[in-house]
């Protein structure tokens, strides 16, 4: 009388394809997104908490992608708008600095000071020139992509990604070079 014939409707066929979309988007891109928010935020919960919400907005609008080889960039572009969010959200608390305590719990292994410091030379960087080398080191995009989401002009970014990698060896061989005198 009716046989096993499934029907299936257009929207459920629609819904089947933007989630198989969205699953190999989130595959493929996901351990990216996720370095760069860690980088960018600096407080790995808070960096899963803003990825998770990229991707929920990222799902909400997948429609809107046209291009896929542009999804990297769009999803970068709509994880700064969410942490950019969460800052219009918040009410921070004020700490007296001199209550405060500071230690390095890394401090004692030498396994891994050159990363340390490398990470702190990154991060004593102006913001200007910190965002567009961790674009290009950790994203891996390039002069055009990086302007495009930072909505600069080629050429400036070119300059800040020189200067960033200047400071960044000054600071590298300054360190070395203090370490040097204080050994020696």
């Amino acid at each position: 009388m009716f046989g096993n014939k499934i029907d299936v409707s257009p929207v459920s066929t629609d819904m089947m394809t933007k989630q198989k979309r969205y699953e190999a988007l989130v595959k493929a891109l996901h351990a990216d997104v996720f370095r760069y928010a860690v980088w960018l935020i600096k407080d790995r919960a808070i960096a899963e908490d803003v990825v998770q919400e990229t991707f929920l907005r990222a799902w909400k609008s997948l429609d809107s992608l046209q291009d896929e080889s542009a999804a990297k960039s769009w999803l970068i572009t709509i994880l700064r708008r969410e942490n950019a969010r969460r800052f219009e959200r918040k009410q921070f608390d004020l700490v007296d600095i001199d209550d405060v305590s500071v230690s390095d719990p890394g401090a004692s292994s030498d396994g891994h000071a050159e990363n340390r410091q490398l990470r702190k030379a990154i991060a004593s960087l102006s913001d200007e020139y910190r965002e567009p080398i961790v674009m290009q080191v950790l994203m891996g995009f390039n002069g055009d992509e990086i302007a495009k989401q930072l909505n600069l002009n080629k050429n400036t970014v070119m300059t800040r990604l020189f200067r960033a990698r200047s400071q960044i060896k000054e600071i590298m061989t300054g360190d070395q070079a203090v370490g040097v005198q204080k050994n020696g």
